[in-house]
């Protein structure tokens, strides 16, 4: 599938509503590859998008679901990170959400992608068991499955899976890591990719801070098949980014991993709210999600998950298949400027 592509380039899926079938229509019709997001929608939704979807283009797309998170929680962690956040409810007159443990849908999720028989399956937070994605791959889907780690790579890559996505630490938004306990990975893109590629033999997806057809011929030049960018495209007028969320990614700000807002490592522009919360936040996904949800909607971007790569500033308000067209002619300029280097 990703040899097919016009463009190695691929839209990330971001959930919570930037990723509209009008941003992933228009960045396969440019000719790279757009992915829904099918994290927080039910099944019913997820079918509608798929279905928009079509509607717009006749070019193949993704859609990426949540793995069911199994990582054991701290009750008495979770409990007194509740108390701490009153202090924060009270501040916008809103109820803290239930700490409800869920599994986004899963088994619904998997029926609809099957019976749509969407192109591209892929995942986050875990690999899925060789049964689900010999099913999915029996049904025509590509198996793509995220990892920050060469130890993932091979258990997904023995779990049959067609490509792995490979998330450096410089990403925006959540961290794909099979588990949620212990420390994060902290391993950069380009010397992720050279962990990946000597412990498999199958085509990565390169992924983490990228922002210009410069980073994505480095990718290419380091083995990957495709780049995946996603901070660059909230800006485009066919996402479904949130107004507040755009002001901040057109300004300097220093991004940072936290817990603070969902439970599990995501990174995002600093503000009040991670500040103050990052450190107290226990592993609990998707358990504080839920808890912070009405927080997060209070319309204060101190207190909003402002999730950005490292390389937010350079995000444009441009139209999507402008800025493929525009990556994939900058990708060819940096590699031929590259190639006179060494001739």
């Amino acid at each position: 599938m990703l040899d097919e592509l016009r463009h190695p380039i691929v839209q990330a899926p971001m959930a919570g509503g930037a990723s509209t079938p009008q941003l992933v229509a228009a960045v396969s019709g440019a000719g790279g590859l757009g992915f829904l997001a099918a994290g927080y929608l039910i099944p019913r939704d997820v079918r509608t998008r798929i279905r928009a979807t079509r509607k717009l283009t006749s070019k193949p797309f993704g859609v990426n679901i949540f793995v069911p998170d199994t990582s054991t929680v701290d009750g008495p962690a979770l409990a007194r990170y509740r108390d701490r956040l009153v202090t924060e409810a009270t501040r916008y007159g809103v109820e803290l959400g239930d700490a409800v443990d869920e599994d986004d849908g899963w088994i619904g999720k998997l029926a609809v992608v099957r019976e749509e028989q969407v192109p591209v399956v892929s995942f986050t937070f875990g690999c899925p068991d060789s049964f689900v994605i010999a099913e999915l791959q029996e049904a025509g889907c590509t198996v793509v499955v995220t990892v920050t780690s060469a130890t993932e790579a091979s258990k997904a890559a023995a779990a049959g899976a067609d490509a792995l996505c490979v998330q450096g630490m410089e990403a925006g938004a959540h961290r794909g890591s099979f588990r949620n306990g212990g420390p994060t990975d902290d391993t950069a893109l380009l010397p992720l990719l050279r962990k990946v590629s000597a412990a498999v033999d199958i085509p990565l997806i390169a992924t983490g801070g990228l922002s210009s057809g410069a980073d994505v011929a480095a990718v290419i030049v380091a083995g990957a098949a495709a780049a995946q960018l996603g901070t660059m495209f909230l800006l485009c007028p066919e996402a479904g980014t949130n107004a507040l969320h755009r002001e901040a990614l057109i300004r300097e700000g220093r991004t940072a991993v936290t817990r603070a807002f969902t439970g599990r490592p995501a990174r995002g522009i600093v503000n009040r709210f991670m500040n103050e919360h990052s450190g107290e936040a226990p592993a609990a996904y998707p358990h504080v999600h839920h808890m912070t949800s009405n927080l997060r909607r209070a319309g204060d971007p101190e207190a909003m998950s402002l999730w950005a790569g490292q390389a937010h500033e350079f995000a444009r308000e441009i139209p999507a298949a402008e800025l493929v067209a525009t990556l994939a002619a900058d990708a060819k300029t940096a590699l031929a400027q590259a190639a006179r280097r060494f001739s």
